[in-house]
Order: structure tokens, then C-alpha cells, then sequence
């Protein structure tokens, strides 16, 4: 074994391998930060580069990609309310408010710091605990997959608390656009109206380019003067000592979150950072500062993406499942290389699996040292003027939207719900419950009835297990959670006046 680890640290701190992870972390965080590109788009452009590569230089490069994929999202997310990558979406929520109030270096910097802390604990639990978390994740079966979504969607209860009717209503539309497309169950067509372009369902690339890009751009633009010449203050702020002790246990905790969900094969990073985000707001003591430029919330959503880097790796290497659809193009990386992942390949290839395991820490570290450095290059797309921005910004959408599939329909896609998200602005009706309809329904409704049908419609099935029992109680306590305070106010109310 320690010939192996000794192995893995010569094969690293190697000057070609070094090179590839600055690189690839280069890369990646341009691919993140461009609203419409992914980090997904930017493993699979480059793959084509690594047949050619040395096994240990293809993984480490194409790993580099991917986390830097993820934390790019969040740079435009913060600067200018445009998440890079649907891994964003939540950042965007209090990193665009510290923006605006002066404070854009700081979000970014909170951001970078939650982003490798996550990042490099994952990749702890990638090198100790993978054959046992995967073991874990396989444990998670239709029902309890069921009851991890019922739990993300129970959350909108609390991100609707000062208005719960809004909310519903917007996590209803959500569900209602998941469950545009083939039936995940019966193949049979829905809400398509005729269109072939419906059969498969909104992408969420153009939803959320739409919902958080374009309705900005258009609240701006339709506000005039009032917003497009605001000039944001722009200083060296960086995250304080007692900021970064506020924030730690969120950090820590979102990773833990992140790192469970990237462990279950076809969740992501998305309903990753929902959740982080959620629970961070759940176990605040001030929840209403959620939204209005809370480091916390920046810290909890940023911790919660990242940390689905290395666990995705868990059941891509120890059992040759995917975690999400990166590991799936590096699952086919591996196999390009003549490697086959799973269980006999520590044993065949030991020092090469250990590599890849060390190198997602150097590779979080290398990510924590680029930000630093890039930080103020960054910072200047504030400096643009409001106009020009707006313009170069719809361009960028629209090649954003069009890159996904290569067809006009995603454009109008992302245009349509650009106007669904400035009515949403101007109503002030909550977007998050929509994205979680968006982002869980399809996932809620698939694993409902999967369930069935293997357990002969037999509802029992969903309380037999002890996981998604658990999930479901608590799921319960949460919808119910207005009603139990409301009764507690009252039999303290009638306690005061007896």
C-alpha cells in the first residue's frame, strides 16, 4: 500500500502533470463561467485531446476541467446574475446582492474558499471511504431516490414562508414543465401539443439561462436609467476570520450534503446545491437574511456543487457506474485508455487509481491558488458599461442555448422563460421553488413509480426501507412545520393569558 501512495505522489508532482491540472483548471473555469457552457461541454471537447495522452495525464486533465467547470459557474453568478452553469443557480441568490451592495470581491472570495474546503473534503471521502460510500449509494433504490426528492421539494415550504401561496405556485409550474416529454415509464409523449421539439422535454441549460439571464437583462433594460447606469463599488474585499468561522459550519455540512449526493448515481451537482442551500437556510438563525446578500448562502451553495466532484468519482471507479454525466465521459475515458473501472482495478492498477484519488486534492489546491491570482481580471467585468454588457450578454445566451442541442427551439425556449422570469421579478414570486419543481419532479415521479411497479402498487414499499422511510417523515414534519408552529404559538398564547 505504501509503495502504491508513494507511486501516486511521484506520478503528481510530476512537471507534465502539474501542467495539465493549471490547465485544465484554466479551461474549466471558462467553460463554467460562460452562461450556456458547462463543464460537461467542456470534458467532452477535450476528450478527443487525451487518446493520445498518457493514462495519468488524460484523468488528471479532463478531472481539472471538471472542477474547475463547477466553481466557474459561480463567477458570473455573483458578478452579474447569470449563473455560468446550472450548478449556480443558488449562488446566484445572495452572491448577486453582495455584488451590488460593493461587496463582489468578497462573494467571489467566499466562493473560492467554500469551493476548495467542499472540494478537497470530498476528495477525503473519494480516498478513504469510496468502496463504502459506493456501497451505500447502491443501497439507494427507486423508493429512496423518491424520498430524496419529496424531501428537496418539502424545502420549498421554507423557502416560501413569507408567502406560501407564491411559492406553491411556483413550484407547481416547475412540476408541471418536468413533466413535459416522454413518460420516463410508458414512453408515451406529454404536453408535446404536435411539437417534436417537446417530445424530449426543456433542457435546463436554456430554463435557467432564461430564467436568471434574460429576465435580468430585461428588468434592467425595461427599468431604464434607474438600474443600467448603476456603477458597482469595486474593492479588494476578502472573507474576514469571523466570517469564515460563520460560515464553516455551513461549509461543512453542505459538503457532507454534496458528497452523499454525488455518491448516488444520476443526481448532480444541481439538486446538490438546492439542498445545500436550502438546509443552510432551514438552520439559520436568521433565514430572512437568505437572498439579500448572505455570505452563508453563497458559502452553503458553492460548498454543496463542489463537493460532487470527487464523489461522483466513488461509484464511477470502485463499481463503474457513472455519477452524473462528467464521470459518464470519463467512464469512457478510462476505457479509451484500455482500463476497465471497478473493484479490480485497485488491484491492477493501484497507483494509478490513488493518483487520480491525491490529484482531486492537488487539483482543488491548484483551484484555490488560480482564483486568487485571477481574482481581479475577474472583477473587471464590472467595469463594462451596463449597455454593453447587456448586449454581449444576450449573445452569449443565445449561443449558449443554441450550442445545447444545435437547434433554434432552445433559443426561443430560453427567451420564452426569460419572460416567465421577469413576470416572476415583477409579481415577486420565488424562482427557487420553480427550479426545484424543475430539477426534482422529473426525478420524484420517475422513482414513484418505478417503485410501483416493481412492488405491484403495493404504497407500503415506500416505508419498508429505513432510508426513505426516515426521508419521508422528515419530508412530512416539514409540509407540516407552519401548522406545528401556528399550534405552538397557541398553546403558548393560552399558557400567557392563564
Amino acid at each position: 500500500m505504501l509503495d502504491t501512495i508513494l507511486g501516486a505522489f511521484q506520478n503528481l508532482f510530476s512537471l507534465q502533470v502539474l501542467l495539465f491540472i493549471n490547465l485544465g483548471m484554466a479551461i474549466g473555469i471558462i467553460f463554467g463561467a460562460l452562461p450556456g457552457l458547462s463543464a460537461t461541454m467542456g470534458v467532452c471537447l477535450f476528450l478527443p485531446m487525451t487518446f493520445t495522452m498518457e493514462p495519468v495525464n488524460a484523468i488528471i486533465f479532463l478531472c481539472s476541467i471538471y472542477c474547475g467547470g463547477i466553481y466557474g459557474g459561480s463567477i458570473t453568478a455573483i458578478l452579474i446574475n447569470t449563473p455560468g452553469s446550472p450548478a449556480a443557480v443558488a449562488t446566484s441568490l445572495d452572491g448577486y446582492p453582495l455584488a451590488v451592495q460593493g461587496h463582489a470581491s468578497k462573494a467571489l472570495d467566499t466562493a473560492l474558499v467554500a469551493s476548495t474546503m467542499a472540494g478537497i473534503i470530498s476528495a477525503l471521502m473519494l480516498i478513504f471511504f469510496a468502496p463504502q460510500l459506493a456501497q451505500a449509494a447502491l443501497k439507494f433504490g427507486a423508493a429512496e431516490r423518491f424520498a430524496l426528492a419529496l424531501f428537496g421539494l418539502s424545502i420549498i415550504i421554507i423557502l416560501s414562508a413569507k408567502n406560501i401561496f407564491k411559492g406553491l405556485i411556483s413550484a407547481s409550474i416547475g412540476l408541471f414543465i418536468s413533466c413535459v416529454g416522454l413518460d420516463s415509464v410508458d414512453g408515451f409523449a406529454r404536453f408535446s401539443f404536435g411539437t417534436k421539439n417537446l417530445v424530449s422535454g426543456f433542457d435546463i441549460i436554456p430554463v435557467l439561462v432564461g430564467l436568471f439571464a434574460i429576465s435580468e437583462i430585461l428588468d434592467k433594460v425595461t427599468r431604464g436609467n434607474e438600474v443600467v447606469n448603476i456603477k458597482f463599488e469595486i474593492n479588494k474585499e476578502h472573507m474576514t476570520w469571523a466570517e469564515f468561522k460563520s460560515c464553516a459550519k455551513d461549509i461543512i455540512k453542505s459538503s457532507f450534503i454534496g458528497t452523499i449526493i454525488g455518491a448516488i448515481p444520476g443526481t448532480g451537482a444541481t439538486t446538490s446545491t438546492l439542498l445545500g442551500y436550502s438546509e443552510a437556510q432551514r438552520s439559520s438563525k436568521h433565514p430572512e437574511q437568505f437572498g439579500k446578500g448572505c455570505l452563508n448562502g453563497v458559502a452553503a451553495a458553492e460548498a454543496a456543487n463542489n463537493a460532487v466532484t470527487g464523489a461522483t468519482l466513488i461509484p464511477t471507479l470502485t463499481l463503474g457506474i457513472p455519477g452524473d454525466t462528467i464521470t459518464a465521459v470519463l467512464l469512457g475515458a478510462l476505457t479509451m485508455q484500455g482500463l476497465t473501472p471497478g473493484p479490480m482495478l485497485f488491484k491492477t492498477q493501484g497507483t494509478l487509481m490513488y493518483t487520480i484519488m491525491i490529484g482531486m486534492v492537488v487539483i482543488n489546491i491548484f483551484m484555490l491558488l488560480q482564483g486568487k491570482v485571477f481574482m481581479r481580471l475577474f472583477i473587471n467585468i464590472l467595469r463594462v458599461p451596463a449597455l454593453l454588457l447587456a448586449a454581449v450578454l444576450v449573445c452569449m445566451c443565445v449561443v449558449g442555448a443554441f450550442t445545447v442541442n444545435n437547434t433554434i427551439f432552445d433559443v426561443l425556449v430560453m427567451l420564452a422563460f426569460g419572460a416567465v422570469g421577469y413576470l416572476f421579478k415583477r409579481l415577486e414570486i420565488p424562482m427557487v421553488p420553480l427550479i426545484l419543481g424543475v430539477v426534482l419532479g422529473s426525478m420524484a415521479e420517475s422513482n414513484l413509480r418505478r417503485a410501483l411497479t416493481i412492488s405491484g402498487s403495493d404504497w407500503s414499499v415506500l416505508f419498508a426501507r429505513p432510508i426513505s422511510c426516515v426521508f419521508i417523515i422528515i419530508s412530512a414534519l416539514i409540509i407540516c412545520s407552519p401548522l406545528i408552529r401556528k399550534l405552538f404559538a397557541a398553546i403558548k398564547a393560552k399558557k400567557a393569558k392563564n
